[in-house]
């Protein structure tokens, strides 16, 4: 059976994002193992309101935060997988990690 790991990774800092995701491709590049993507997800814009006051009225422009993501999907090599997610990230990066058991076709 193969395994499937999934890593998304998100930031707020594109350039810092795209330099992770770089370092991540070259590494399984590297090792040999079977990479698919990054696949860039649209950034996500988030807006938060902000009041002056805690009863309504004048308020401050809204606070806005873009979230990049990318998604890249590692097939087989379980030890390349958890060589990547143990790296260390900058601050600013947060990385989730989903595996998925994948059986051959045919097989029972």
């Amino acid at each position: 059976m193969t395994f499937v790991t999934k890593l998304t990774l998100q930031s707020g800092d594109r350039a810092v994002l795209e330099r992770v995701v770089d370092g991540i491709a070259t590494t399984v590049e590297r090792k040999g193992a079977e990479m698919k993507g990054p696949h860039p997800s649209p950034p996500e814009t988030l807006h938060v309101p902000q009041h002056k006051r805690t009863t309504g009225g004048e308020s401050f422009d809204p606070w806005s935060y873009t979230v990049y993501t990318r998604t890249i999907e590692i097939v087989g090599h379980d030890e390349v997988a958890r060589g990547v997610m143990d790296r260390s990230l900058p601050s600013g990066v947060h990385l989730g990690v989903e595996v998925e058991r994948v059986r051959p076709l045919g097989s029972s």
